[in-house]
């Protein structure tokens, strides 16, 4: 690869992957040439590139600043090519099926007209009062009136961050954390603490230093399986962040995206401390994304009006069609079976990825849609990733979740986004093939 094409797809790897965000300084053309060394006529033809891609845009007298991802640019895989990014469960034979058999099921009951119109922002009686029995296998009993159905985990997430702080405030999270939530403390002006984690999770020992220092407005964590190292926090750590929590006045976000997919995990921190906890559970990873529908427990009814209230400008109500189509799969065992579903096809796609993967380099969850991949000597995770690339794989490099300013030389893989195990297999096969290389030279951009 020429260092100019080289320079381009590095540039544009971070930016579709959100490790650069929107609206970020670019560096200065000379820096970026002394520190490659390489030419200046190179990096400018590469800027020049990425200007035409639309990912870039330059600003007279300041430089160079990310645009974003357009539409059009998005990535997408080949004939031959896997999509390894987009963390999606497997789909579950007879998806579309069911989903077009429940909706029609809806709309031929007694509240099929209601669901053409429009609801409640925070969800109908109905609606609650069935994400109340769901949510209360993991919490315990929920009251109806503590929750709130948004549309998605993302405007839940948005709606709380909103509520909870102020511009400038500081929110604590992993050192490694979801993407999403950086474009949200970006878009709200927070400060974000990334703080140590290993392999079981966030390090309660880094959440008391910082507490005791200058204690954070909220912590948001994800404590089963979380993205993208798969750790999944024990007992004994979440007891001491909850504790810890509490002492400081510390609000406590958990994103419990994934804890519907282990048979068995440690009782979420809001069921510890509901006090001070705000549980949001979606259904993307444990059904379909297609539902956009996520269930908020907040800590008691008089918290969740608020909330309402700032999801109701945000995104005015969640759709009732898929809101109502939730809650008749929660009735009818239909949301238990596709869990089941997603949970033995993971497993399986676990145990293919553990055969064909260097042992001893993967983190992961049996239950769980992805896996974290240490990378050999060498490598870095952009110099990797674009290299994937390359090879028609598309993989998440470490920057793209990374807040402490340390990313380690590592990717996520989703192990869902491939429609069956034979293709599972052939882009695995590929992947292993790409990690046996040493690490073309002057490829890692810093």
């Amino acid at each position: 690869m020429s260092k100019y094409r080289s320079i381009v797809a590095q540039l544009a790897d971070r930016i579709r992957s959100g490790a650069m965000l929107p609206g970020s300084r670019l560096p200065a053309q000379r820096q970026l040439a002394a520190q490659l060394g390489v030419d200046l006529t190179t990096v400018t033809r590469a800027y020049t590139e990425l200007k035409r891609m639309g990912l870039v845009e330059g600003r007279t007298g300041s430089g160079s600043f990310v645009r974003g991802v357009p539409a059009a640019a998005a990535p997408a895989t080949t004939a031959d090519g896997f999509d390894l990014s987009m963390n999606v469960p497997p789909r579950p034979p007879g998806l579309g099926d069911r989903v077009a058999q429940g909706l029609a099921a809806l709309l031929a009951g007694p509240d099929g007209a209601a669901s053409l119109g429009y609801q409640p922002s925070g969800g109908t009686a109905g609606d609650r009062a069935a994400a109340a029995g769901w949510l209360g296998r993991r919490l315990g009993a929920v009251a109806e009136d503590r929750v709130v159905v948004a549309a998605g985990a993302q405007s839940a997430l948005f709606g709380l961050l909103d509520l909870l702080l102020d511009r400038g405030d500081t929110l604590a999270c992993a050192g490694l954390t979801y993407p999403g939530m950086r474009a949200i403390a970006a878009h709200l002006g927070l400060r974000l603490a990334g703080l140590v984690q290993d392999r079981d999770g966030l390090d309660p020992g880094a959440f008391e230093h910082l507490c005791r220092t200058g204690p954070p407005k909220a912590l948001y964590l994800v404590p089963t399986i979380a993205s993208p190292t798969t750790a999944t926090l024990p007992l004994e750590r979440r007891q001491a962040i909850a504790a810890t929590a509490r002492r400081y006045g510390v609000a406590v976000i958990e994103d419990d995206a994934y804890g519907a997919l282990p048979e068995t995990a440690p009782p979420p921190l809001t069921a510890l401390a509901p006090e001070i906890a705000w549980h949001v559970a979606s259904l993307s990873k444990c059904a379909t994304p297609a539902l956009r529908v996520a269930y908020v427990a907040a800590p008691d009814a008089r918290a969740a009006l608020p909330l309402t209230a700032g999801l109701r400008a945000i995104s005015l109500m969640a759709s009732p069609l898929t809101a109502g189509l939730a809650t008749r799969w929660i009735g009818d065992g239909t949301l238990d079976e596709l869990t089941t579903a997603i949970r033995t096809e993971n497993r399986a796609r676990q145990r293919l990825a553990a055969a064909m993967l260097p042992a001893g380099a993967v983190a992961a969850h049996p239950d769980g849609n992805h896996l974290w991949l240490a990378l050999p000597e060498g490598w870095t995770a952009v110099a990797f990733t674009a290299a994937a690339r390359e090879s028609g794989l598309l993989v998440v490099p470490a920057d793209a979740f990374d807040v402490a300013g340390a990313p380690p030389p590592a990717v996520r893989l989703s192990l869902g986004g491939v429609a069956d195990r034979v293709g599972l297999e052939r882009a695995l096969l590929r992947l292993s093939g790409l990690l046996a290389w040493p690490s073309a030279p002057g490829q890692a951009i810093v």
